[in-house]
């Protein structure tokens, strides 16, 4: 590709000085976050199944793949994709995702170490192995990709703040270039996982108690990058079953009311590329 966005990429990740990565799930929402100021976009997975009428989890890596490449070509901004747990338990599948996800664009990614989102935990030497791969695969590029690797298990109920960190430092012994505990806890959890990551990068998703910190709090942490995940989504779903049961249940047309289309037009011309 003419442009390497990876570089650009890697240099927001400043801890302490986190960057906002806009969760989009499609062209549309992604133009208009990048109409609005989001330096860096990233897919959701649930997102994007609900666009196709499913589950997260139910959508294949071709699928995945594909959409991911249509926000590449959507926006300017570096694009990162939630790549599940790589579509598959081996390492070399990871590796496969890794390099397919450069060759649509992309600036980055993340992989989960569960066997799919929400489900069991890998086993932890597995799981390194996997990260170990997927790093491999990403230094062999022919140009930057940044790997972040998940430990998904506090989320998903598989395992504890205590496992997660020990998977993290492994993680971070393996090469990642982020980490990313989901929903760690309140405020002091956070700050064990960005302790337990040492100079290395680390996500934080705001939502629940780490929502409430606002982005100074979260900065303060010393996290450098804080992701939507899927909520900006779920927002719209929200809006959609609200005014839809209104409408269809009750009869009633006015209670909420949509953005302008001019509005919309406007911030769409912004996040559109030249």
């Amino acid at each position: 590709m003419a442009h390497d966005p990876g570089p650009g990429f890697r240099a927001l990740h400043r801890p302490g000085e986190p960057f906002v990565l806009a969760n989009a799930w499609d062209m549309g929402s992604a133009r208009v976050l990048a109409g609005l100021g989001a330096r860096a976009i990233g897919t959701t997975s649930s997102g994007h199944a609900f666009t196709l009428g499913r589950t997260d989890g139910t959508v294949t890596r071709d699928q995945a793949l594909a959409h991911a490449q249509s926000l590449v070509e959507a926006v300017t901004l570096p694009v990162s994709a939630d790549l599940e747990n790589g579509y598959g338990e081996a390492p070399e599948t990871v590796a496969e995702t890794v390099r397919l996800a450069a060759e649509v664009g992309l600036a980055g990614l993340s992989i989960e170490d569960t066997t799919a989102p929400g489900g069991p935990a890998l086993d932890r030497d597995l799981a390194v192995e996997r990260v170990r791969a997927g790093i491999a695969a990403a230094r062999a590029l022919p140009r930057d990709l940044v790997f972040v690797a998940r430990a998904d298990g506090v989320l998903s109920g598989a395992y504890d703040l205590v496992e997660a960190l020990a998977r993290i430092r492994l993680y971070v012994e393996a090469g990642a270039d982020c980490v990313y505990v989901p929903t760690p806890g309140k405020g002091e959890a956070l700050a064990e996982v960005v302790r337990a990551a040492g100079s290395t990068p680390v996500n934080a998703l705001a939502v629940g108690p780490l929502a409430q910190l606002g982005y100074n709090g979260l900065a303060t942490l010393g996290v450098a990058r804080i992701s939507l995940g899927s909520v900006l989504a779920r927002m719209t779903q929200r809006v959609l079953v609200d005014a839809g049961m209104e409408i269809l249940s009750e009869g009633r047309f006015t209670s909420h009311r949509p953005i302008a289309s001019d509005a919309i037009a406007g911030l769409l011309a912004a996040g559109t590329p030249d």
